[in-house]
């Protein structure tokens, strides 16, 4: 007869026993922190208990979507001009400080330039030269044309003797007074004068042609020169800094002794012709922004309608800037460097399905969100399609109807979770 084994009951380990109570004290730790835990549904997905007081749960509802953003923008003059340095030197003298107005032509700065200054006498040795040149040219070419020219009379008045001598013995040849040979002499010098007076009148010519070129080269490079002389003198004239234009002197960054560059920024003047508002806006508008858009501004008791008139699309930051304009006058109790909300408009009003602009965006970039469903036990995971938004609401394009519920706070680690159950 076999001995028949006995059911015994086997005891746990110490370790075992532990690791059990650590797993107990650890879930109602959770608990009892926020009512979070993960579970395993019946469908496969994961979900996670949350107490809905720690949610936003918000209501989808038909409405008017106004298509802009808010953004602050800073007021500054409609026209500013910056005053650089044309000429570089030492700073002596300041005529004027920041803050005031200023007159066009009105000397602002004087600065020193020793290299300019040795330019310009340098510049004004090489004119100088160069017209005793011109001078002299002149000279030699007025004696030489009037040395032709005296020549060109002695002949012709030697050919008008000449010729009243060969008449002369013309007549004596005929009753064989003198030889045929004197005769001949006559007539050969006075050929010879002929001659000479056609040689002298030729060279007269080309000696005229000659000087009016030369002249005309040597007057061109002494202009030249002249203009280098008037342009190394304006330069000159740089050194001394005058208001290009009426307005308010902003800044002056120039102290007495310090040195300035060619090129450097000495300070601004901002004419008083009217204001803007300059803006740093998201990089993600910048395909939906364009000049002439719309914005408003409440300044003081009244609203202000502003257009945008610049665009700047280098990005920096992640912001590009805007320049806007007042559409009409701007108002009157404004400064440079006030800070102004603005509206943005980027398109028209429209009747749309909408939700409140809540935290979840930036977990889930619109793609998705936790929709309640109709018993109110359960949030669940549901793709959709959002459409625009501005500061307080969110248009929606598809996946929601009107009536629905969704959880629009932050989801935090909720977005690896498929549904949410609210306690």
């Amino acid at each position: 007869m076999g001995i028949m084994a006995m059911d015994r009951r086997i005891e746990k380990t110490g370790l075992q026993k532990h690791k059990k109570a650590i797993a107990g004290a650890a879930i109602a730790l959770l608990v009892g922190a926020g009512g979070l835990y993960m579970a395993f549904g019946g469908t496969g997905g994961q979900t996670v208990r949350v107490a809905e007081d720690r949610l936003i749960v918000s209501t989808v509802n038909q409405g008017q979507f106004e298509d802009f953003i808010p953004v602050r923008g800073s007021v500054e003059p409609l026209t500013s001009i910056f005053l650089d340095s044309v000429e570089g030197g030492r700073v002596e003298r300041r005529f004027a400080e920041a803050g005031q107005f200023v007159k066009a032509g009105q000397p602002l700065l004087e600065l020193t330039n020793t290299d300019l200054q040795l330019e310009v006498i340098s510049r004004e040795a090489q004119v100088i030269e160069q017209l005793n040149q011109l001078r002299t040219v002149e000279l030699n070419l007025e004696v030489s044309r009037l040395n032709n020219r005296q020549a060109l009379v002695e002949v012709e008045y030697k050919l008008v003797q000449l010729k009243r001598t060969l008449d002369r013995r013309a007549e004596l040849i005929k009753t064989k007074a003198i030889s045929q040979a004197q005769y001949d002499e006559a007539q050969d010098e006075y050929t010879y004068l002929q001659r000479r007076r056609e040689v002298l009148k030729e060279t007269q010519t080309v000696t005229d042609r000659l000087r009016d070129e030369q002249f005309g080269k040597l007057k061109e490079s002494t202009g030249k020169l002249q203009e280098n002389l008037e342009f190394a003198r304006r330069n000159l004239d740089n050194l001394i800094v005058k208001a290009p234009v009426d307005g308010q002197l902003t800044s002056l960054e120039a102290e007495v002794g310090q040195n300035k560059t060619r090129g450097e920024r000495l300070g601004r003047i901002d004419r008083m012709d009217g204001f803007k508002v300059v803006a740093q806006v998201d990089e993600f508008y910048l395909p939906r922004l364009a000049t002439g858009q719309t914005a408003e501004a409440a300044i003081g008791s009244g609203t202000y309608m502003l257009r945008v008139a610049k665009i700047f699309p280098q990005v920096r930051d992640g912001q590009f800037k805007v320049e806007l304009e007042f559409a009409s006058e701007a108002p009157k109790d404004i400064r440079p460097g006030q800070s102004l909300q603005l509206r943005l408009k980027l398109g028209d009003t429209t009747t749309a399905l909408l939700i409140p602009n809540g935290a979840f965006y930036q977990d889930t970039g619109g793609a998705w969100l936790f929709v309640v469903g109709s018993d109110g036990k359960y949030a669940t995971k549901r793709s959709v399609q959002l459409g625009r938004r501005n500061a307080q609401v969110i248009e929606v394009k598809s996946g929601l109807d009107k009536g629905e519920r969704v959880v629009t706070s932050a989801y935090g680690d909720m977005i690896r979770m498929d549904r949410i159950q609210l306690n």
